[in-house]
Formats: structure tokens, sequence, C-alpha cells
């Protein structure tokens, strides 16, 4: 027997189209879960196209060190999943690493030393 699982986004917008508020509710089989988010990234694999839609949006209350620290997680969150998905570990450690490069340059994570320097990075 299969599972289901649904899941209902709500954006409310001003009269700009601008989100002024995300909310979003998990239901499963037996348990119904709402939360409220600043900011959402949502993707969609198009397999007739072969390209991605996504849906990026971003309340007007979400900070620039609140977004900044949302993409550092989101690059952690890609390499995991590309790892998991492709077993291309070489690969998902080059996005980490480009991720800890952003996280230190924007003060999401502490400087380590690594990327200090010409840019090339050090071993």
């Amino acid at each position: 027997m299969s599972k289901k699982s649904q899941l209902n986004i709500n954006f409310e917008l001003d009269v700009n189209q601008v989100p002024e508020k995300i909310s979003w509710e998990s239901i499963n089989e037996d348990q119904k879960t709402n939360n409220t988010a600043k900011a959402s990234f949502l993707s969609f694999w198009d397999e007739k196209q072969l390209n991605t839609m996504s849906l990026d949006l971003w309340t007007k209350e979400m900070s620039v060190e609140e977004m900044s620290k949302f993409y550092f997680q989101q690059f952690m969150n890609m390499a995991d999943s590309f790892e998991k998905a492709t077993n291309e570990d070489q690969m998902a450690l080059a996005i980490r690493d480009f991720a800890e490069f952003f996280g230190e340059k924007l003060g999401v994570i502490p400087k380590t030393g690594k990327f200090d320097g010409n840019g090339e990075g050090q071993a």
C-alpha cells in the first residue's frame, strides 16, 4: 500500500505582487503541521522540456543576513542531495567548498583562512 503526503503553500502578496507572508502545511496520513517562512525555493524538473521551473520568493521582512544564511544552507543541501542522488562525491565536495567560500565571505560561518589571499584557495 502506498502512502500519500500533501504539501500546501500559501503566499499572501501585496498590491505589487511582493510576498508579505509565506505559510505552508504538510499533511500526512495521520499528521498535519502548519508553519510560516520568510523565504521559499521550490523547483520542479520538467522531463519533457528538460529544464527546471523554479519559484523563488521571499518576504519583505527577510533581512540580508537571513538571506545569506538561507543561500548558504541551500548550497549545502544541494551538495547533500546531489551526492545522494548521483554518488558524485567529488562534485558534492566542490559544491560544499563553494558554499564554505560563500559562507565565509558573507559572515555566515567563521573564517578558517582557507579562502584568504588571491581567491584561489589553499589546501
